[in-house]
């Protein structure tokens, strides 16, 4: 069987390829007694959900209608609790009819959105690097995809004036994000506001994926909805993945234009229903009685990565300071590069032999290339511990 052209132009993503090498990893270390998985290559948190979201997910299986469909109709209460939310943490009023969309994480919005406001050969934009879900989401639409490229002398921050004219003319669609996903920097206002105004000018849709809206450690995430704007051509993506450590969950939802939402909710209509209302009601219960858990969890991760940044930099790997909450930037140290490594090499080499898993820099697109992601999702003794394994591994190889 031959696959579709848009499923080779996919490619096999890095988590997918992440995870080939870690199945091969944990196979080997049972046959050799070898160190254990210190898997920190995946944003997926060791961090439990609120209690009391976990305890309205049971009621609300224990209910009746809880294993029914849910048709858009049915996802009300929940619109309603997200608009609510949005009300409250931003000060912005949206319709829960209109200007509010269920999803089954931002990922799945991210990815959808491309099918449902352009059509074959028209132009999205992605920053470089970014979330695998925006590349994928333009490739799947068969779109033509141009690219912002972010460079660490900018502080990883897109140059919005470096986009000519005849560039804007092309776009039908740019895909954001800040707070910023993989290079852990919050990014400013001043960017969003600037890339709406232009956008608005050229009339072209701006998607703002913002699952680390609540996870800034350093300064204030931007928002799209603070934007001027954005009931026009704006979309934003919110996730429970993060902020409320529900990742496994599937639970999202989408903040925007009403024809932009419109237009996304046909895709989902033969593409999906929604979740069980058992797991709309632990969505609920987290935006209505645990909307300041974030910020409980935010202390956590600041002090792993104060921990291990230090830990790393006595080591001798210099490294930007994260300002976002998860995860850590790292560049490909020299000596590394001297042996002609690559990101990837590097990444399979610490792994098979030491048991830390990091991602590849370059899974996240060429803007990543020469730089891996560590992502901050075990307790403070795992980390400490997978920086003992890299010391001497380390010190052995440069």
């Amino acid at each position: 069987m031959k696959n579709s052209r848009r499923l080779d132009r996919l490619g096999r993503g890095i988590f997918a390829r992440n995870d080939l090498r870690k199945e091969t990893y944990r196979c080997l270390s049972l046959r050799n007694s070898s160190a254990s998985l210190l898997d920190l290559s995946l944003g997926s948190t060791d961090l439990l959900p609120p209690p009391l979201v976990i305890e309205a997910i049971t009621n609300g299986f224990l209910s009746s209608g809880s294993s029914a469909y849910c048709l858009q109709a049915g996802t009300r209460p929940f619109r309603e609790a997200a608009s609510a939310w949005v009300q409250r943490r931003f000060g912005v009023n949206v319709d829960p009819d209109q200007e509010v969309l269920l999803l089954v994480g931002s990922q799945e919005g991210t990815a959808h959105l491309p099918l449902a406001i352009l059509n074959s050969g028209e132009t999205g934009l992605i920053l470089d690097p970014s979330y695998p879900s925006h590349r994928g989401g333009l490739v799947l639409a068969d779109a033509r995809i141009e690219k912002l490229m972010l460079r660490p002398e900018k502080n990883w921050e897109p140059d919005i004036k470096s986009l000519s004219k005849s560039k804007w003319d092309q776009l039908r669609l740019i895909i954001f994000g800040y707070p910023h996903n993989p290079t852990a920097q919050v990014g400013g206002q001043n960017l969003l506001d600037e890339m709406m105004q232009c956008a608005l000018k050229h009339q072209v849709v701006v998607a703002h994926d913002n699952p680390y809206v609540d996870l800034a450690l350093e300064g204030e995430a931007p928002c799209l909805l603070k934007c001027k704007g954005w009931r026009e051509l704006g979309i934003e993506f919110f996730s429970f993945s993060k902020a409320w450590s529900m990742g496994g969950f599937r639970m999202g939802f989408a903040i925007g234009a009403a024809p932009v939402l419109e237009a996304l909710r046909g895709v989902k209509s033969v593409v999906d229903f929604n979740q069980s209302l058992a797991l709309q009601a632990g969505g609920i219960a987290a935006l209505e009685k645990a909307s300041d858990w974030p910020l409980t969890i935010l202390e956590i991760y600041r002090e792993r990565r104060d921990r291990v940044v230090e830990s790393l930099i006595n080591l001798g790997w210099r490294m930007p300071t994260p300002s976002m909450a998860m995860y850590i930037w790292l560049p490909l140290p020299t000596w590394a590069k001297v042996k002609g490594w690559t990101d990837e090499d590097f990444a399979a080499a610490l792994l098979n032999q030491t048991g830390v898993a990091l991602t590849p820099g370059s899974g996240f697109g060429r803007g990543g290339k020469n730089w891996l992601r560590l992502a901050l999702v075990r307790p403070v003794d795992d980390l400490e511990a997978a920086v003992a394994r890299i010391v001497p591994w380390w010190h052995e190889h440069s």
